[in-house]
């Protein structure tokens, strides 16, 4: 598994309505990355995506402890070890994990590497939706692009392994 977020200087990730900065490199980065392949996610990480509805030309799961939630288009998985099992019934060796921060906290450990854009600039709103400090959890930086800018804010694509 691999996780994959933009991030601002202090990790923060969301306000728990959507994402902090509106980046269409950063977005176009994101298809190209997970086109073709599985995405993980929380239910709320599902309901901010456009028309709440699953991420086309993927193959979708959505961790939730809600044992009601059906997700036309998903698989849905109520624990950590019913998702790994699935994973290994699929065959998939080359997930990703969107989001939103309970579910990076909880599959960060499964994780092989973490794709970072990391924005330079504070948000516009607060943050209160938080990605783990790789650096304080021992992770290391890899790969770091050239500095990207559009919409007055700087970025960079990073990898990250533990």
């Amino acid at each position: 598994m691999r996780a994959i977020v933009a991030a601002a200087p202090d990790w923060g990730i969301g306000d728990g309505k959507g994402m902090l900065y509106s980046i269409p490199g950063d977005l176009k980065y994101f298809r190209e990355q997970t086109k073709g392949h599985t995405v993980i996610m929380g239910r709320k990480t599902l309901e901010s995506l456009p028309g709440g509805r699953v991420l086309p030309k993927r193959r979708n799961i959505i961790l939730s402890r809600d044992r009601k939630l059906k997700v036309p288009g998903a698989y849905v998985c109520h624990s950590v070890g019913e998702l790994l099992s699935l994973l290994e019934a699929l065959d998939e060796k080359d997930a990703f994990v969107i989001g939103g921060g309970e579910i990076y906290q909880k599959l960060l450990p499964y994780c092989e590497s973490a794709l970072v854009t990391q924005v330079e600039q504070a948000p516009p709103i607060q943050p209160s939706v938080f990605f783990p400090d790789l650096e304080e959890a021992g992770w290391h930086l890899t790969k770091k692009s050239a500095p990207q800018e559009e919409n007055g804010l700087t970025y960079t694509f990073t990898e990250w392994k533990p």
